[in-house]
């Protein structure tokens, strides 16, 4: 804590990182205050009765920054621009051309950039026409007539494309990735009512159930920034080689490997997935067809938030993604190729395909600690709801996982900025 504090601190002191903190920070104001102008014809006190009771929507409203509760212009989050990397991230996998635009360099990531919003844009009008008739359902939105849902629809969709607009600011002229940054925001301004909420219910006779669960909390804050920081370190050993007169290479250095290579990413995919099975049974509920409500029904009972089932895709989902975004970001055949080319090896493995091969074991070793260990803190508050009872903090619990990593890729991110600076500052 102390670090980070000291990092903030130094980067405060520098004019241009000064300014980016700025308009990060202008920016949270901006899509708070947007996130409390709501939809018209909505019965706010309805649904706020409505989510209270039913966690999946909380869960929802969560990572939504709050914005759903007051049903705002931005209420579905940034749930169908997650949704639309998503696809895009399987499409790089299996399509050749989408590949090969990958590998382009800063003009693929821009291209696969655009066509990641141009997707986005139907799935938010989507998911804006299956919000309204779930409350439609719930009887907390009235029929409306087909020009209102159009102006309804219109309306979400371009809140949505409005805060996705936001986090590409934050990403350019900001601190941080923005689109995370937008969700640690959201969480954390929901905090304090999670806070509230358990002080209201609070009692004496359950004053050690909330230690506990205090006591879970900052457990898994301090097994996130021990995973988010550990490493293996592989050696490299660069021959000897004459260039007239001097003698050059020789030396070592280490190739670091994380342990979570993918941060927050597996999490933020996992919870966009694993709620999908609960949205769909509550939106088929109110279908005419009765084999098929009754199916819906099952599926929203099965799937339900701290439900087994629930808790196992979670896990499962957390462990898949943590593997496949390993696999994007981190290209052993390529780091092999880098390694050969300015004459390194790994000591006692021979360079090329043996030292792709020995790479490749090392992560995925590694990687099935780091995915094990986010699966398991992902579902832990579940867990702690159910020892100590305390159930008006277990989103926050869940919401923790991604504070502390984006706090913690944000820090890094600021102290390479202010080392880039003194680099600069030492060539002028």
């Amino acid at each position: 804590m102390n670090k980070i504090l000291a990092t903030i601190l130094n980067a405060w002191k520098v004019p241009e990182l000064r300014r980016r903190i700025l308009f990060t920070a202008l920016v949270f104001v901006i899509f708070r205050l947007a996130a409390h102008i709501p939809v018209p014809a909505v019965n706010i006190i309805a649904l706020k009765e409505l989510f209270a009771k039913n966690q999946l929507l909380g869960l929802l409203d969560i990572f939504s920054g709050g914005t759903l509760a007051n049903f705002s212009i931005m209420a579905l989050g940034l749930n169908p621009y997650i949704n639309a990397s998503i696809i895009f991230q399987l499409l790089l996998m299996v399509v050749p051309q989408l590949e090969a635009l990958s590998k382009e360099g800063e003009y693929g990531r821009k291209k696969i950039n655009q066509y990641t919003r141009l997707v986005t844009v139907p799935l938010a009008m989507l998911q804006s026409f299956g919000m309204y008739v779930l409350l439609r359902n719930q009887q907390i939105i009235t029929q409306l007539d087909p020009l209102k849902i159009v102006s309804l629809v219109i309306t979400m969709t371009a809140g949505t494309i409005f805060l996705m607009w936001l986090g590409e600011l934050i990403s350019e002229k900001g601190i941080g990735n923005g689109i995370s940054m937008l969700i640690f925001a959201g969480i954390v301004g929901r905090l304090p009512v999670s806070f509230g909420q358990t002080l209201a219910v609070f009692s004496p006779e359950n004053f050690f159930n909330l230690l506990i669960f205090v006591a879970m909390s900052l457990g898994v804050i301090a097994g996130i920034v021990f995973v988010n920081e550990a490493a293996r370190k592989i050696r490299i050993q660069y021959a000897r080689r004459m260039s007239g007169q001097k003698m050059y290479g020789g030396q070592s250095t280490y190739l670091p490997l994380k342990i979570n290579q993918a941060g927050v990413i597996p999490i933020i995919f996992a919870v966009s997935l694993v709620l999908l099975p609960s949205m769909l049974g509550s939106f088929l509920q109110g279908v005419p067809n009765p084999l098929l409500a009754k199916f819906a029904g099952s599926l929203a009972y099965f799937f339900r938030p701290n439900g087994v089932f629930y808790n196992l895709a979670y896990f499962i989902l957390v462990i898949g993604f943590t593997y496949f975004y390993t696999a994007v970001v981190f290209n052993p055949k390529k780091i092999a190729e880098e390694i050969k080319k300015y004459g390194g090896f790994v000591p006692g493995i021979r360079p090329g395909e043996p030292t792709v091969l020995y790479l490749n074991r090392i992560l995925n070793r590694i990687t099935l600690v780091g995915a094990i260990f986010l699966g398991l803190i992902a579902i832990l508050p579940s867990i702690a709801q159910g020892i100590t009872g305390v159930a008006t903090m277990s989103i926050g619990g869940t919401g923790i996982l991604i504070v502390v990593s984006v706090i913690l890729e944000t820090t890094k991110q600021l102290e390479s900025m202010m080392v880039m600076r003194s680099y600069d500052g030492f060539l002028k």
